[in-house]
């Protein structure tokens, strides 16, 4: 199967569709560059994005290629120096996105790209910014848009899907959402900064919990320590998500439900991906702004409401959340 997997691969665009519609390989273009990516708080200097995601898809938005349907995409990963080549391209115009492992965010290269019949375009060295305005204060989660290294419990003895047992994919075992409530019978998750363990405390997805016939949503909280507050400061929350179902997530920054939210997505999401047993969807992004007044010198809990709550299925998977600090903390 591998062979002739390698085969095909070699063989396309292949040259016996007799259509018009579909261009032969002497018909297409090639697009070629290298990517750099670039946190000051990570590296002094921009670095090669090895292993980055990059792409072509109809011009739009950062992110819009997620929800693009009708148009043609075209991608490929960055090498360990960041360069990359996408072949094979149908002439037309596109804008180039990308992400990066390790780093929050999207990428996307502002200038138009048209490519004309035998065009080979290179496109020079590219930066990738990040969203930062901060320095970390404290993170849990790995920027890779899924829910992955979190918490997977355990099947059900009774749903066990044998070819999953001992395998990297575990979360593709049914009824994991329902371990939930087994977990946490009474009282919702609670996490602590430098005391627990995002591999081990963390459930992969924050979802209901079944009361008798009905459902309820959850809240979660994040416990933490700071050593200073500036209260005229702008300090800043990124929360990254891999998935959502039918959710709205609300934030809450040392007063619990239900006091006035600070945030809220609104209704976000149709993935499924907790029923479908996956661990990530589409990707969400927010940049939330926590005025300096609603922290405290010493111990702070940040509350992470769901509401939904009419099916065993809504929720969302968290992909990562760091808090940063005022930016005139940057570097210089």
């Amino acid at each position: 199967m591998g062979a002739q997997m390698t085969e095909e691969v070699q063989s396309w665009p292949y040259d016996f569709p007799a259509s018009e519609d579909f261009p032969k390989a002497n018909q297409r273009a090639n697009v070629g560059g290298r990517l750099f990516v670039h946190d000051s708080f990570v590296t002094p200097e921009k670095v090669p994005a090895k292993g980055s995601f990059v792409g072509l898809a109809p011009p739009g938005e950062i992110g819009s290629w997620q929800r693009d349907c009708k148009g043609y995409q075209f991608w490929t990963q960055t090498d360990e120096e960041g360069r990359f080549v996408i072949n094979n391209v149908r002439p037309g115009d596109y804008n180039l996105y990308g992400w990066t492992n390790g780093y929050v965010g999207d990428f996307k290269h502002d200038a138009l790209i048209s490519l004309k019949i035998g065009h080979n375009a290179d496109l020079g060295d590219l930066l990738f910014k990040p969203p930062r305005d901060g320095p970390t204060l404290w993170e849990i989660g790995e920027a890779e848009r899924t829910a992955k290294e979190f918490f997977v419990p355990d099947p059900n003895p009774k749903y066990v899907n044998k070819l999953y047992v001992n395998h990297p994919d575990k979360f593709r075992q049914y009824g994991l959402w329902e371990r939930y409530a087994e977990l946490y019978p009474k009282e919702d998750l609670v996490y602590t900064i430098n005391v627990s363990d995002y591999r081990k405390d963390w459930f992969y997805a924050q979802v209901t919990r079944k009361v008798g016939n009905d459902y309820d949503g959850s809240t979660w909280q994040v416990k933490f320590k700071l050593d200073n507050v500036d209260p005229k400061g702008v300090y800043k929350l990124r929360l990254a998500l891999a998935s959502a179902t039918n959710a709205e997530l609300e934030v809450r920054m040392n007063e619990p439900p239900p006091a006035p939210f600070i945030f809220s997505s609104g209704r976000i999401g149709n993935d499924n991906s907790i029923a479908r047993h996956g661990i990530h969807g589409l990707f969400w992004m927010y940049n939330i702004d926590i005025e300096g007044s609603k922290l405290k010198q010493g111990e702070n809990i940040m509350y992470l409401t769901q509401v939904k709550s009419s099916s065993p299925f809504q929720g969302i998977m968290y992909d990562y959340i760091r808090l940063e600090g005022p930016a005139t903390s940057a570097p210089r």
